[in-house]
């Protein structure tokens, strides 16, 4: 028995390094400016902007790793097309918004058409897949 306790005494020690050294890492990335194209929403200009087209709202906070890792492929979709709006909501300010649209885990991507949510994704996602399903729903 205390071989077993050991083996799990190690087991738990090692996770819990790894999670120290991946949020250290994640706490490094600087933070990216956003695009000038990028529109920032609330609770007042949420529906509005939804309702203008085809929009791609990340769902983000500062403290984010995963959110500023896709913070840059967005600024790059924001400046190269027209098919699409870009729009950020960060869940810390726009709590109620994260809860209504069901936001569990961040950053979550969320594109609607005219008002209408189409897809959902959750996570880190290249510029080639985001094109990909911007294109099917755009057009």
């Amino acid at each position: 028995m205390s071989t077993a306790l050991y083996v799990i005494g190690g087991i738990v020690a090692i996770f819990i390094f790894y999670m120290a050294y991946t949020y250290k890492r994640m706490k490094d990335i600087p933070n990216v400016a956003n695009s000038k194209k990028i529109k920032v929403l609330n609770n007042k200009n949420f529906k509005p902007v939804i309702r203008s087209g085809v929009v791609l709202v990340d769902f983000w906070a500062p403290w984010c790793g995963p959110c500023k890792m896709v913070s840059p492929v967005l600024n790059e979709i924001a400046e190269e097309t027209d098919k699409v709006t870009i729009a950020k909501v960060n869940v810390d300010l726009q709590q109620p918004l994260a809860g209504k649209y069901k936001v569990r885990n961040i950053p979550t991507l969320i594109m609607f058409n005219k008002g209408k949510e189409v897809k959902r994704f959750v996570g880190v996602k290249s510029k080639k897949f985001l094109m990909k399903e911007i294109n099917a729903v755009a057009g």
